[in-house]
């Protein structure tokens, strides 16, 4: 007998039908009450798809992950409705004659977001091969309104690249390649995928979905530090939406499954919304900060200085240290961070990978300087590149080719480095053991943990696909992380990786804060530093300032607002600038201070929308219940005046500040009727920060 499971949960409406043959189908997951569907079509509306090796496939002819066997054999057999400590989750069992599956959503109280997963079971005697498994399924993502939805949609591809992370662009249907060619499915899709372990080498494991007409809009993350993809095509006349970990055919990943085994696919998490995609990244945030490992780092922003960029440049020494760390400390800073080449003494590369300190840098050693640190004040901190080792260090020759991700009998090697295999327990001591040392010996109470290669596809050894060996080694990765929080609680662990390279939420629901960008251009980082918040909550987001030793004092005002937002890497030459500019630093730190309390309880917004870099004017913001913060730029631009719109306090009586710098005062006004803030800025590359508060 055919029944419903419907509900509305946090704006949220649900409808799954359960056929009278047994046939699951998710009929509606969607800010937005229900359409009914044709009947003839809800049979494609299936929850989720699943395909093993050898198994019938149908008309996709293995383009997209649809009409998947046994995924189109798996009948209802059991469900459960019950509240945990985060909300509403729903857990849908499913059978066919050779695997069980169990679908889980988890919602979240006072927020649209639901996260979805996947367990399969193989339930019968012989071995089974697992070449593709959906995280999440929705057909009809398109479905609200009386447009055909190649007409209607919008869909939003979150582009990133070293140096430029984070470049959202925004296609129609037609221009991301979508036609709608009659009246049932193209065999075309929209494809969008990561393979390695770079999870945003190339995109944000992101994207988004909207309904133009309806006003309908999809926001997704994908929570792995691996392989992942994401698909959009045309199912049953309207387009679908399905988000998955690593597969065959994009992925070279295939599990095999024995009797009994199971497997988990990677969490993804949706937010549906109504109000478009700023509505859609706010509440976003709120899920990151409620799966997020609780810790005292993004509560309390400290001021991190970093001797690396615009400054070192991975050439430290006791020499060099010493007065950047007393400028560093009367600038304001909190912890001192050393960052690469301290344990070689000189070209260190390709000879990473003992993690023992060069004498030559630091006559009397390192644990001298790092005491030094201390003394300060400050909380001395290491630089570090864990998963690595280079070709010509030293161990790398001694080791068996197990301690390394192998494929075709070779090691893998990306830019002089091998890979290390995290599955083998012997590379996950030897890690554990240099975390021991750096902090038991030296004292580090904060750990930059860079990563700067792909090795690709994965490894061969111990894994039935080379995908296999990549998902059970970034697996492995994040339980040894979780290791080094349970001996190390209050340890801080950036995530970097050649900058933003591995920005994903397997990391981020772990690491306190994270490297947005190694960009080295002040002017062009306030893109990136206003588009990484889609990605990441802003206590979480590092955004390096690096006043120049050659600039001014408008280029120091410009660095210092690209982080006073979110987390300031404080770096270059402070001793290098004059006393007017040194001065701004330490104004903006001190600014910094008065506000960061409020930044974990914020939520972002963009009044000029999200930026690229051939905007005229940036601007990014935090909003309050009461008040907001806004970072605003003028680039290269003819215009001296700007309207900046702030839609929350439209109609109402603000009064705004400048509050930083104090000195050197623009003109503005806020105009309550059209909820704008007119701004005039001197010069091109021109930065303010503001603070409006509800009078």
């Amino acid at each position: 007998m055919q029944r419903e499971i419907t509900f509305c949960e946090n704006k949220i409406h649900v409808l799954i039908e359960i056929a009278d043959d047994g046939d699951v189908r998710l009929l509606h997951l969607s800010s937005l009450d229900y359409r009914p569907i044709p009947e003839e079509k809800k049979a494609r509306f299936r929850m989720l798809e699943l395909q093993l090796a050898g198994h019938y496939q149908g008309m996709s002819h293995n383009v997209q992950y649809t009409d998947t066997c046994p995924g189109a054999l798996l009948r209802y057999a059991d469900s459960r409705d019950f509240r945990n400590r985060f909300g509403r989750k729903l857990e849908i069992d499913m059978k066919s004659e050779s695997v069980e599956a169990t679908c889980h959503l988890q919602f979240y109280d006072d927020m649209a977001v639901v996260r979805s997963w996947c367990v399969v079971r193989n339930c019968g005697n012989d071995d089974e091969f697992l070449v593709y498994l959906s995280s999440f399924c929705l057909k009809g993502i398109s479905k609200e309104g009386i447009l055909d939805w190649d007409s209607k949609s919008c869909i939003m591809i979150p582009h990133t690249t070293w140096q430029g992370e984070a470049h959202w662009q925004t296609y129609t249907a037609a221009a991301a390649g979508l036609q709608k060619v009659g009246p049932d499915s193209g065999a075309k899709r929209l494809n969008v995928h990561s393979l390695g372990t770079w999870s945003s080498g190339e995109y944000l494991p992101m994207g988004y979905y909207e309904n133009m007409y309806a006003g309908s809009g999809y926001l997704w993350q994908i929570e792995h530090n691996g392989s992942w993809q994401w698909e959009i095509g045309d199912e049953a006349g309207e387009l679908y939406l399905q988000l998955s970990g690593p597969n065959e055919n994009e992925g070279h990943w295939c599990k095999r499954l024995s009797g009994g085994e199971t497997f988990e696919s990677v969490p993804v998490a949706v937010a549906a919304v109504t109000g478009g995609f700023e509505v859609a990244a706010q509440e976003m945030t709120r899920y990151r900060r409620v799966i997020r490992r609780p810790n005292d780092d993004d509560q309390k922003l400290p001021v991190i200085f970093n001797d690396y960029m615009n400054c070192l440049w991975g050439d430290p020494s006791t020499e060099a240290e010493l007065p950047l760390i007393d400028a560093a400390k009367e600038a304001g800073c909190e912890y001192y961070v050393i960052d690469a080449g301290w344990y070689a003494d000189g070209g260190w590369w390709d000879t990473v990978g003992e993690w023992l300190p060069s004498e030559k840098r630091f006559p009397g050693g390192l644990k001298k300087l790092m005491d030094v640190i201390r003394s300060k004040g400050l909380v001395p901190g290491l630089w570090l590149e864990i998963e690595v080792m280079g070709v010509h260090c030293p161990l790398a020759d001694k080791l068996p080719d197990s301690w390394f991700f192998m494929r075709r009998g070779k090691r893998v090697v990306d830019k002089g480095r091998y890979q290390l295999d995290f599955r083998n327990p012997e590379v996950a001591g030897y890690a554990a053991g240099i975390v021991d040392r750096l902090v038991g010996k030296y004292g580090a109470g904060y750990i930059k943990m860079d990563y700067n290669i792909n090795p690709g596809s994965g490894t061969e050894l111990q894994a039935e696909s080379f995908g296999d060996g990549l998902c059970g080694h970034n697996r492995a990765y994040l339980r040894w992380l979780d290791g080094i929080w349970e001996r190390y609680p209050q340890l801080v662990i950036e995530n970097c990786s050649s900058g933003g390279m591995r920005l994903d939420y397997a990391m981020l629901s772990r690491h306190s804060i994270l490297s947005s960008s190694d960009q080295t251009d002040y002017r062009r980082y306030a893109k990136i530093a206003s588009n990484i918040l889609t990605d990441a909550t802003p206590e979480q987001i590092a955004v390096w300032s690096y006043p120049l030793a050659d600039g001014d004092c408008e280029e120091t005002i410009f660095n210092m607002v690209n982080a006073m937002l979110l987390r300031i890497h404080q770096s270059g030459f402070l001793t290098r600038l004059s006393d007017e500019r040194f001065s701004l630093v330490k104004e903006g730190i001190e600014c910094y201070k008065r506000i960061r309390n409020d930044i974990p309880n914020a939520l972002p917004f963009w009044p000029l929308g999200l930026s690229d870099f051939r905007s005229e004017w940036i601007s990014f913001g935090l909003s309050l219940r009461n008040k907001a913060y806004l970072a605003l730029y003028r680039m290269q631009s003819s215009r001296e005046h700007a309207e900046i719109p702030v839609r929350q306090f439209k109609g109402q009586k603000l009064s705004v500040a400048c509050i930083y710098p104090k000195a050197r005062r623009c003109e503005y006004e806020w105009n309550p009727l059209k909820g704008t803030l007119t701004v005039a800025f001197p010069q091109n590359y021109c930065a303010r920060l503001f603070e409006l508060n509800l009078k």
